[in-house]
């Protein structure tokens, strides 16, 4: 069978694949404890939830338009004025069928072949294979894990050329965690000053935020970069609704009319029913957040703690999201490595380790080289305080094993 050339450069998703081989391994009575998914562990609020099934009840099953219910793009406009002080017309928004699905949209309607997307690493595995789905080429910028896993202003002038068409910047991040100051923002806008480049900000994770941070997006620094920034969200992480599918995007209004030519000759609208549940999550109570906010500091403090006690371990705070990304440097001069680095017989040390703590602890965590750094895993705490407990336990004995 031949397949075309796009197709052939993309693998899966590795975060999807590692939350399949565990559930695959719990369906078989294995005793899994599974950092992989990167979802809220939390139930849809219920007011969302009627919502929904008043949708329903009142026949609002069918076709929308393909961007999106009235209804819920005001709802959009209302929240970023509310929340991010970002003022925008219904002519700048859009809903997607989920936030992948808007980035996806996002590069099909900005790249042409050859165009460069300037990534920082450690980034989202699906980043870069949209790139190159569109006939993008991603530009990775490495970052340091001294500088808090951020890019710096030297970093990225010295990845800008005439063909960088778009910078992503993804606070707070995953898989790090990291979040971005407002001091740090303007140091980026300085150098991205008169280039014309545009800003991606991807906003997902901006309600799920701690030690007090307050989330800034640098559209808010000044005209010129409200009107070079596309900001992308949506409503699965923050209302635990991931399996609602909707995502949404604000920005130039030009661009947002091209999304929209594209998704009615592909997906259509989103789900009307998930749009109308939207409406009530993003107009509704938002204390729905807090409490989830208030369990998620409390989880990473535990899983910070807890494997920093493993050897070879080095885990640092994450300002945002619910992710964890430990560094393994230290794992790899334990004597015990070659044994399993020989088992295992694999260049990433990162996907050794991710088959070990399968193997040996039952323990299902992402390799970093997926996310563009060998060095780290990567584990969601978005799971229960007694799964966290307990499997950085699992993680600390198989690695005394190897000590």
């Amino acid at each position: 069978m031949q397949f075309s050339d796009r197709i052939l450069k993309v693998k899966p998703s590795a975060t999807l694949a590692i939350t399949a081989l565990a559930n695959s391994l719990k369906a078989k009575g294995i005793d899994v404890i599974g950092f992989g998914s990167g979802e809220p562990d939390f139930d849809t609020p219920t007011t969302i939830k009627m919502a929904a099934i008043k949708a329903i009840e009142t026949g609002k099953t069918k076709y929308t338009p393909a961007g999106g219910i009235p209804e819920l793009k005001k709802a959009i406009v209302d929240k970023f004025k509310r929340d991010n002080h970002l003022t925008y017309d219904i002519s700048q928004v859009t809903v997607n069928c989920g936030g992948k699905h808007s980035f996806y949209n996002l590069m099909q309607v900005l790249l042409n072949d050859g165009d460069e997307v300037i990534i920082p690493s450690p980034y989202w595995v699906s980043y870069p294979p949209i790139v190159q789905l569109a006939g993008g080429v991603p530009v990775i910028l490495e970052t340091r894990e001294e500088d808090g896993f951020k890019m710096t202003p030297e970093s990225l002038k010295k990845l800008l050329t005439k063909k960088t068409r778009a910078l992503i910047l993804n606070s707070p991040s995953n898989p790090t965690g990291a979040a971005y100051s407002k001091d740090e923002l303007e140091n980026i806008a300085a150098v991205l000053e008169g280039s014309g480049v545009l800003v991606i900000s991807d906003d997902i994770y901006e309600s799920i935020i701690y030690d007090g941070r307050t989330f800034v997006n640098i559209a808010n620094l000044s005209d010129t970069l409200f009107k070079n920034t596309i900001v992308l969200n949506g409503v699965s992480k923050a209302y635990s609704m991931t399996g609602w599918r909707i995502g949404y995007m604000a920005g130039n209004a030009d661009i947002i009319k091209k999304v929209e030519i594209l998704q009615s000759q592909s997906t259509s609208n989103p789900s009307s029913i998930s749009q109308w549940a939207s409406v009530e999550a993003l107009i509704g109570d938002q204390s729905v957040i807090t409490d989830m906010v208030a369990a998620f500091d409390r989880r990473r403090k535990i899983i910070v703690e807890g494997l920093n006690k493993a050897p070879g371990i080095r885990c640092m705070m994450p300002d945002g999201a619910f992710y964890a990304f430990p560094n393994i440097s230290g794992v790899i001069a334990l004597k015990g490595w070659k044994s399993i680095k020989e088992k295992y017989d694999s260049d990433s040390s990162s996907s050794v380790l991710t088959s070990y703590l399968l193997e040996e602890a039952q323990v299902a965590v992402v390799p970093g080289v997926e996310f563009g750094n060998d060095n780290n895993i990567r584990l969601s705490f978005a799971t229960s305080d007694e799964n966290i407990i307990n499997g950085c336990e699992r993680i600390k004995a198989a690695l005394e094993k190897l000590a």
